[in-house]
């Protein structure tokens, strides 16, 4: 049983997502309570009726104590975890003893983080975010609900099975020279012809990746992009996940071939099938065409699919009127900029491949103009708060002085035309009457209300030009339909040769066939490289059809449940302060090493890690950047040099001697990275 419910002050729910155990229990609580006569309550009344109690009393505690709890047990062993964000209340429930109030806190942040993903700054006001989540048309507000319960149970999905969402790293397809090829086609082909359009519509693509399954094949920014962040990338690739799910009995081909094309060991390698010529391929007509089917040969009689059964595996194309608006962090020499508005177009190759756009769309400075404005205010209100009145409350970078006179130009150059513009201008006009004139009450806490008002006037400006005005049919600023067919038509030819071969390495991207002479006794390992939120792992693969060294059914879901585990047990350790830990547990012996290096790849002297209360975000790089935080805190001793962190996980057999696994941890750490191991960035 489980569920998830975003509520207002006043208990008003905003979103709530259940599985069919909890919704039943509802259903079956409230309906015994009806008169004879009377139909079952709408279930969105049930769940508000359920949760109205903890609601209130939560508010109550924080009005009249200034505090509130975050978790609590019931009698009945059901996990309630709380968290509130301004105004809106998180709760995450569990009744079935499969999640534990870490697994529930950490579902909470990430939920919070795909509402910042895809409604921006407009999260930053609570009386804007509650208009996004909850419309006033039903219809409307049922589909945007299905969808944000659909992303809920697909990073649920992800994080129950893929080792990269459970550690929240990107792993990228271990091929050097594939990959090599793709960017340098996506640079040189794909990204240019796009940018060199005139059917761009003032779109500019700054990004550029093509994912197989959730793997990385390649990536590619464009010169004047900033650095796409893990979280953001995280994000992305579940929304993708999202709409293309992968389905590996029908999206791989025979796995029986895995051993000849893994190309996991430095021995390994994989030839395509030659490619047609271009006659031949014009006759047969073989060239890939956007919805067509494609078909797959299998080798395994058992698995043949007969012609009418292919016709499962089209995927539909997506509409390419309506791109994915998607708000991402931007990193710029005069700071960083988090929520700019991007355009996504996740454009299917095939199933289980899929290129993915991220355009910069032309109006992305007045979102910049917001976000600075937006955080002078912030600035402002929170030293006046903290009692810093008069010039101490104005000292600083981007003061409410210094962004004067350009807020000003910013709300001419918006228009009288604008609603939104009109409600800014008065707020401003009374916040320069009250801070600056004489008469006026100058910087003091009496200034606070108006602050307040004018950084819920810029977010509804924010909302008017990014969220509001992409829902228009009538609006341009879109890759044409065209621009995006001929994209996805170059990418599949560059991969036509190569796309049963991706798929089988998604999956055997890494195998322990390769390190087992080296490493004996060593049963898994996951090395990851938390400076570029990247990770390497040999495959868990599960399924009935796919065998790995760990074999198949009960003995392959009993290490895959302590790998989990362990990965769980090593983040409650890091938050109390500990770097490593080494653990027995039965028959396997697991270790966990946090360590750091300068650029040189010198190990660094350990350092205090800083210990985080029971009730902190949890640790990871999707739904808070704990890593990005780590460096900043341990480079502060590190000035001038560039620190990189690094954490290994190890699996061992238990009859393996202790200094022979610590041996082999230092061993596997440093040949993990070299470069004909690792694919190019």
């Amino acid at each position: 049983m489980k569920c998830l419910l975003i509520a207002s002050e006043s208990a008003e729910v905003l979103f709530h997502w259940t599985d069919p155990e909890f919704q039943q229990n509802v259903q079956e609580q409230y309906g015994a309570s009806q008169e004879d006569g009377q139909g079952l309550p709408a279930f969105e009344d049930s769940i508000s009726t359920l949760f109205a109690p903890i609601i209130i009393s939560c508010s109550t505690m924080v009005d009249r104590l200034d505090d509130s709890y975050t978790s609590f047990t019931t009698e009945n062993n059901h996990i309630y975890v709380l968290h509130q964000f301004d105004e809106c209340l998180y709760i995450a429930v569990n009744g079935d003893g499969e999640e534990g109030e870490g697994d529930l806190r950490r579902k909470i942040y990430v939920m919070k983080k795909m509402l910042e993903v895809l409604f921006g700054m407009v999260t930053l006001s609570s009386n804007l975010l509650r208009k996004e989540l909850r419309p006033q048309d039903t219809e409307q507000r049922a589909r945007l609900w299905k969808f944000l319960q659909s992303l809920l149970e697909t990073y649920s999905h992800l994080r129950e099975n893929d080792q990269s969402f459970l550690v929240e790293a990107v792993e990228r397809l271990i091929h050097p020279t594939l990959c090599e090829q793709c960017i340098e086609f996506l640079e040189r082909r794909l990204v240019q012809q796009l940018n060199s359009s005139a059917e761009r519509a003032g779109e500019e693509v700054m990004h550029a990746f093509i994912l197989v399954h959730t793997k990385l094949l390649a990536f590619y920014s464009s010169r004047n992009a900033s650095t796409l962040s893990t979280s953001d990338l995280l994000a992305l690739v579940i929304m993708a996940q999202n709409m293309y799910p992968s389905n590996t009995d029908q999206d791989d081909p025979n796995p029986e071939d895995v051993e000849s094309t893994s190309g996991s060991g430095p021995e390994s390698f994989y030839t395509p099938e030659p490619s047609p010529t271009d006659g031949d391929s014009s006759s047969s007509g073989d060239k890939p065409v956007r919805g067509s089917t494609p078909v797959f040969e299998f080798v395994d009689p058992d698995v043949q699919m007969a012609e009418d059964s292919l016709q499962t595996l089209e995927v539909p194309p997506p509409d390419p009127s309506t791109p994915r608006r998607v708000f991402l962090e931007v990193s710029l020499k005069d700071g960083l900029y988090p929520m700019m508005p991007h355009s996504m177009y996740c454009l299917p190759l095939w199933p289980g491949i899929t290129l993915v756009l991220l355009t910069k769309i032309p109006t992305s400075a007045v979102a910049m103009s917001v976000y600075t404005f937006l955080e002078a205010f912030a600035k402002l209100e929170k030293r006046l708060s903290d009692g810093q009145e008069g010039s101490a409350a104005t000292r600083g970078q981007r003061t409410i002085h210094e962004v004067r006179s350009k807020l000003d130009k910013f709300i001419k150059a918006l228009g009288p035309s604008e609603i939104q513009s009109g409600q800014l201008q008065r707020d401003w006009t009374e916040f320069k009457n009250l801070a600056f004139t004489r008469g006026g009450l100058g910087f003091s806490r009496h200034l606070i209300p108006s602050c307040k008002k004018m950084k819920t006037q810029l977010c509804g400006v924010y909302r008017q030009c990014f969220l509001l005005e992409a829902r228009q049919s009538d609006v341009p600023q879109r890759l044409s339909p065209g621009l995006q067919e001929r994209a996805q038509t170059m990418v599949q030819e560059k991969l036509m040769d190569w796309k049963d071969f991706l798929l089988v390495k998604s999956r055997r991207n890494i195998t322990m066939v390769s390190y087992l002479e080296d490493f004996p006794g060593l049963i898994h390992f996951i090395c990851v490289d938390r400076s570029t939120g990247q990770m390497i792992a040999p495959s868990l693969n599960l399924t009935e059809r796919n065998t790995s060294e760990l074999g198949k059914g009960p003995l392959a879901r009993f290490i895959k449940s302590k790998v989990w585990g362990l990965v769980n047990t090593t983040r409650r350790y890091l938050q109390k302060g500990y770097s490593t830990v080494t653990l027995r547990d039965g028959d396997f012996y697991f270790c966990y090493f946090l360590w750091f290096e300068n650029e040189s790849g010198f190990k660094l002297e350990a350092g205090d890690i800083p210990i985080l209360p029971d009730d902190s975000a949890p640790i990871g790089m999707l739904a808070w950047d704990y890593y990005r935080k780590l460096l900043r805190y341990y480079s502060k001793n590190h000035q001038g040099e560039v620190v990189k962190c690094y954490e290994l996980l190890t699996v061992h057999l238990g009859v393996i001697p202790a200094e022979i696994i610590l041996q082999h941890c230092r061993q596997l750490a440093s040949k993990l990275w070299e470069p004909s191991r690792n694919p190019l960035l």
